[in-house]
């Protein structure tokens, strides 16, 4: 094979920067339009899935448009994770973790599709909608791990911030705390007054105070670890 052949089927740092920032951008949308589906009570907008009713659009009423148009947006985002991972491995010198994570990202928004599938079936079940919202979240996270390694990849790496044993500490008890603060904050909004609607919502079985006693003080750490961790590099 030559060596044009070889080049013609390389992606540049900087494109694929710019691809993974759009993957990022439209992962974000998808999940701001989740959160939009569920504040205006259109969870159930579409009764059934992939189709909106008798047709595989929808024909009425504001609720199946809202809830159709989460569906767009989330086909575009799977799209941008599966050209991105693609992407990833024709970019020469592109770390192993940008390429694990593109993978990532790809197969838990391929995820995604199933899992909405599963949660208008169980009539927007709380379980459902909370494990519907964090794979998007998860996303998200392993988009910007992506991003962010083509960053650096691009502009180069900056000298390390602080000991060895610091960077260590923000690893092993950062990622954690974070997502106690998430999946608590899922559990009390899982547990209150579905917002944006007046109909009975099956909710968790547990009392939002207990629930929301719980994440608050979970956030309140966090929130100090994130001005401690601040102080400390700066």
């Amino acid at each position: 094979m030559s060596v044009a052949v070889v080049r013609a089927r390389t992606l540049s740092a900087r494109g694929f920067l710019r691809l993974a920032a759009a993957s990022c951008v439209a992962l974000f949308l998808v999940v701001t339009s989740g959160a939009f589906v569920r504040l205006t009570g259109s969870g159930l907008g579409c009764e059934n899935w992939p189709s909106c009713g008798d047709k595989p659009y929808p024909e009425q009423g504001f609720h199946a448009f809202v809830e159709f148009g989460n569906r767009m947006v989330a086909l575009v985002g799977i799209v941008l994770t599966l050209v991105t991972w693609l992407a990833a491995r024709r970019v020469d010198g592109l770390s192993r973790i940008a390429k694990v994570a593109a993978l990532g990202a790809f197969l838990v928004a391929a995820a995604q599709i199933p899992m909405g599938g599963i949660t208008i079936a169980l009539d927007l079940h709380p379980l459902a909608v909370m494990t519907h919202f964090l794979l998007g979240l998860a996303v998200v996270g392993l988009a910007v791990i992506v991003a962010l390694e083509a960053w650096s990849f691009v502009a180069g790496l900056a000298p390390p911030a602080g000991a060895r044993w610091f960077r260590q500490v923000i690893s092993w008890v950062g990622l954690p705390a974070c997502a106690a603060l998430v999946v608590t904050g899922a559990v009390a909004t899982a547990s209150g007054p579905h917002p944006g609607s007046s109909d009975e919502v099956e909710r968790l079985g547990v009392a939002i105070t207990e629930t929301v006693y719980v994440h608050v003080r979970v956030a309140a750490a966090f929130g100090i670890g994130v001005l401690v961790v601040g102080w400390f590099v700066w």
